[in-house]
């Protein structure tokens, strides 16, 4: 369990953070920034849910408690991304390769419902839509600082399958909440 009784250390002050491993690092640092952005990604999904407290109960309950359930898992996968490989301990939260398997069962099972797509998306549509579309381009470029990161650390096998599939699934709960939710999916065409 995590105890936190000081919020502040004054560690930062010089533009070093610590690990969960006790390494100083620079707050600049691409550890830091990968975990950071997920950090930011968990806070859109925040955003989405915020959005979706207006839609209507019954359709939105499934969504909720899958959005939930992942700001937890990215709360693991900080851990994993703050924590060196051979500083890993016991009993640490990390993302799993059956988070990804989930992610996959559950885009399958929600594209069985939906029209095939003859364009590209356009980001809005509606309120939760719109806070979809930007909670996935924050998980695309959170993929894209890992992908960077890991070309430089040992990172765990997991990690960039996960972040791959949630931006995957992310688009797909668009789709569905175009589709169930009554919020527009606005396609792309080429004459504007």
């Amino acid at each position: 369990m995590v105890r936190l009784n000081r919020i502040y250390t004054k560690t930062g002050d010089g533009g070093l953070t610590r690990l969960v491993g006790g390494q100083q690092v620079p707050k600049d640092s691409l550890r830091i920034e990968a975990y950071g952005t997920i950090d930011e990604l968990n806070a859109c999904l925040g955003l989405v849910r915020t959005a979706l407290a207006t839609s209507p109960a019954a359709s939105r309950a499934r969504f909720d408690t899958w959005l939930l359930h992942t700001q937890h898992l990215l709360f693991n996968l900080g851990s994993d991304l703050a924590t060196r490989i051979e500083d890993r301990f016991e009993g640490q939260p990390l993302i799993q390769s059956a988070d990804t398997t989930a992610l996959e069962q559950l885009m399958d099972e929600l594209n069985e419902g939906l029209p095939p797509l003859a364009s590209f998306v356009l980001p809005g549509g509606g309120p939760v839509n719109a806070a979809l579309h930007l909670a996935r381009t924050v998980c695309r470029r959170s993929e894209r600082l890992i992908v960077t990161l890991a070309r430089e650390e040992p990172l765990g096998a997991d990690v960039v399958p996960y972040v791959n599939r949630l931006s995957d699934a992310l688009f797909v709960w668009s789709r569905w909440v175009a589709r169930s939710l009554g919020e527009d999916e606005i396609l792309w065409r080429a004459d504007g």
